[in-house]
């Protein structure tokens, strides 16, 4: 059996909570072409480089099949794990992705006449949050993922949609059976994965039938939140077709809240990992923005992205990815490169000039950030303040299956108590 690159060491569910020393192996190539054909891209340089080339493309249905891959005898092609729906803004190219995305952004931000839609959600996540700290009252023992990173986020992306969210326990069973179906490692091929990866296909085609139900009866009667908005869009850009709206919209809600529960949870787990930095964040509540900025480099939401190819042959550290080869791009690894970060295994919640890559860069960036950040910064804040003496059960906590949106399934904290 052929010794394992490090990609696909880091890939291994084994090393979910600590893929770094793998990543760091992997950057003494920066541009690695792996056993089945995909050019895996790991220092911060080469990646920002490839960001914003246009020979990149983000379009699902530019990623090559197996053969024009030139996948080796019994490797597993990429395109086994994309679900077939109408590209999104994430997986397609301009003029289609230009002009799904200002329709998006424009319904997202609010009109030029109420630009504050995001930053006036402030008062409801410091109310969720409030009411989330409250009920753990007379505990003296959380789960961080169940009890506080999840809820915030998927309630705040139900109002911002306009997606029931008496509907959450149906799409968040979807949207977790195709996250844990999700494998780009060696233990892809195995007949459990297999047998996920049919019921991922399930759970999306039910996602996405259960997004354009919703779609269809905005259509007919309009209502609030975004999703209303753009059925009812009359802009000089056009309509969206039903299907990339349908696409869209299951990308809106698994987007709006999965990377923010990821974060969420990573960022006490950090800092619970860091008493000296829990300890001075508390101390100096002013540091929660450049603090967040920090934990967002330290763990990143996003991992790696797997749907971008060449479009041309492209000359890059000394490598030449060929025309139509598929290109992973490892967010995870470039937020640690040493060439970029000083010390970057180091948490510092005063890091200069800390442009990192956790929510990418180019047309890609997620537009999604300056709500993620905004309820970041209050969940962690409040965290810190109210939650006495917290405590970790376990280290390192059970993670999710998922390589991409990589983050822990349950976080146990011992505490003391919430304070007022």
């Amino acid at each position: 059996m052929a010794e394992e690159t490090p990609w696909q060491q880091a890939l291994r569910y084994t090393n979910r909570a600590n893929p770094y020393p793998f990543y760091a192996e992997l950057r003494k190539t920066p541009v690695a072409r792996q056993p089945d054909g995909t050019y895996v891209v790991s220092t911060y340089r080469e990646i920002v480089t490839l960001l914003h080339d246009p020979r990149v493309s983000s379009d699902v249905r530019k990623l090559p099949s197996r053969a024009a891959a030139a996948v080796e005898p019994g490797a597993e092609p990429i395109t086994e794990a994309v679900i077939e729906l109408e590209p999104n803004i994430i997986t397609c190219d301009p003029p289609e992705h230009d002009h799904d995305r200002r329709m998006m952004t424009r319904h997202f931000f609010g009109p030029a006449d109420a630009p504050h839609q995001i930053s006036d959600l402030e008062p409801d996540i410091r109310r969720i949050v409030a009411g989330l700290l409250d009920g753990m009252r007379g505990k003296t023992r959380i789960d961080v993922v169940d009890e506080y990173a999840y809820p915030l986020p998927v309630t705040l992306i139900c109002k911002v949609l306009g997606v029931p969210l008496e509907d959450e326990p149906r799409f968040h069973a979807w949207i977790e059976t195709a996250l844990d179906a999700l494998d780009f490692g060696p233990e892809a091929a195995s007949e459990e994965m297999r047998s996920r990866l049919a019921g991922a296909r399930r759970s999306v085609k039910e996602l996405a039938q259960f997004m354009a139900g919703l779609l269809g009866q905005y259509a007919e009667r309009p209502g609030p939140g975004m999703l209303s908005a753009m059925v009812h869009d009359g802009g000089p850009d056009g309509r969206m077709s039903e299907g990339v709206l349908a696409s869209n919209a299951v990308l809106l809600l698994f987007a709006g809240h999965e990377t923010t529960v990821n974060l969420i949870a990573h960022s006490v787990l950090t800092l619970l990992r860091h008493p000296e930095a829990l300890e001075e964040l508390r101390r100096r509540p002013d540091l929660i923005v450049p603090a967040v900025e920090e934990l967002l480099r330290f763990e990143s939401s996003v991992q790696f992205w797997h749907t971008r190819s060449a479009v041309e042959d492209i000359d890059i550290a000394g490598t030449t990815i060929p025309a139509g080869a598929p290109i992973f791009l490892v967010y995870g690894s470039a937020n640690r490169d040493p060439q970029r970060f000083a010390d970057p295994d180091r948490l510092d919640l005063e890091r200069p000039d800390n442009q990192h890559l956790g929510f990418s860069q180019g047309i890609h960036f997620c537009f999604g950030a300056p709500l993620a950040r905004l309820e970041v910064q209050v969940a962690v804040e409040e965290f810190v303040r109210r939650v006495e003496n917290p405590r970790l059960v376990a280290d390192p906590p059970p993670y999710r299956h998922n390589q991409i949106f990589r983050g822990p399934r349950h976080v146990l904290v011992d505490i003391d108590g919430i304070r007022d």
